[in-house]
């Protein structure tokens, strides 16, 4: 009898490292395959290209309760050019591929593809391609970005050094907690139909980063700009515990993070202290935050010290160390990642 293994027990990286491991690269042009933010591809020139592919699904990745058409299509785009960003690569196109049921008017569409323009001019890409076939159920997205980075610049998972510093670009925890309050809202919505939701204007940041993020272009520019190129770097995807141990895998380094550093939002802090949460907690597992985690060797200490939206968040130390995480009390224990489960 043949064996069969669930999904469940590998995870979404245990899986793709089981059906990718027999695959090897042949061609000259194929810099780098999976493992990283982004596939590199040499093209015989000073640059290298930088290509990223992600998918989003109804019921895994958005709810059409609180999820509008538009701001939907707008972060399919902007999720995979953070992508590019975590490769310090410039987003120049993407492709986009949809899979709907018949319950999607030609209406509707043309607003997810409003979204898809508006993430397009913000972030100076053109559409260039794509796929649309139907589907049994529900809508699938998937997006392909393309971008450029001098090979001098690209930056990959596997640099970080001992000695590295660790750094974070904006606030994390923001998307999760937006993500609570939508669904607190939608709870009270099923079971009193009539119900108005509660928008707070005050949660209006928790509401955009999970609803419609950015991605952090404006750091590849600032890099370039102050003449910093990370050792190391990747988007804060699925919690900021998980990426920092991906780094350190890749790396084959260890890590000790000081909590008080991480930077979270006071209006996410006060939100997590509401729904009974700690806030440092959110910030690690939450996930979707789609900010830049990455390392600078200690001379670019000066350069990065006083730049905008930056914070200095820990250090990268030798592996025998292990992966760490420093308490405001000041104990020191193993980093823990629970992270985003796409199988769950």
């Amino acid at each position: 009898m043949a064996t069969r293994t669930d999904v469940n027990t590998l995870g979404e990286f245990g899986l793709i490292d089981r059906l990718t491991a027999p695959f090897q690269l042949r061609q000259p042009s194929s810099l780098l395959g999976i493992g990283d933010d982004a596939a590199i591809i040499d093209t015989g020139g000073h640059e290298h290209l930088v290509v990223s592919t992600d998918m989003l699904v109804e019921g895994i990745h958005f709810d059409f309760a609180y999820t509008p058409l538009k701001h939907l299509g707008y972060k399919a785009v902007a999720v995979n050019v953070s992508d590019i960003c975590a490769m310090n690569a410039r987003p120049q196109q993407i492709t986009v591929s949809i899979a709907l049921s018949n319950r999607f008017s030609v209406e509707a569409l043309e607003e997810l593809y409003a979204g898809i323009q508006a993430a397009c001019e913000a972030y100076g890409v053109d559409l260039v391609g794509g796929d649309t076939t139907s589907s049994t159920k529900g809508l699938i997205i998937s997006v392909t970005a393309i971008g450029r980075a001098p090979a001098s610049r690209i930056t990959r998972r596997s640099g970080a050094k001992a000695g590295d510093l660790i750094c974070i670009t904006g606030h994390l925890g923001s998307a999760y907690l937006g993500l609570q309050l939508l669904e607190r809202e939608k709870q009270i919505y099923l079971a009193n139909p009539g119900t108005q939701p509660e928008m707070k204007p005050e949660n209006k940041d928790l509401y955009a980063a999970i609803l419609r993020p950015e991605a952090r272009t404006d750091m590849v520019d600032l890099f370039a700009k102050n003449d910093i190129v990370p050792t190391a770097m990747i988007d804060i995807s699925d919690g900021l515990a998980s990426e920092l141990m991906h780094i350190c895998k890749a790396s084959q380094v260890g890590a000790i993070l000081e909590e008080a550093n991480v930077p979270i939002r006071p209006e996410a802090q006060l939100q997590a202290l509401e729904f009974n949460l700690d806030p440092i907690t959110c910030a690690l597992s939450g996930g979707e935050d789609y900010e830049l985690l990455f390392t600078i060797d200690p001379k670019d200490l000066e350069k990065i010290r006083f730049l905008p939206d930056i914070y200095i968040a820990g250090e990268i130390v030798p592996t025998a160390d292990g992966i760490k995480l420093h308490t405001v009390g000041g104990n020191i224990h193993d980093l823990k990642a629970q992270g985003w489960s796409h199988f769950g």
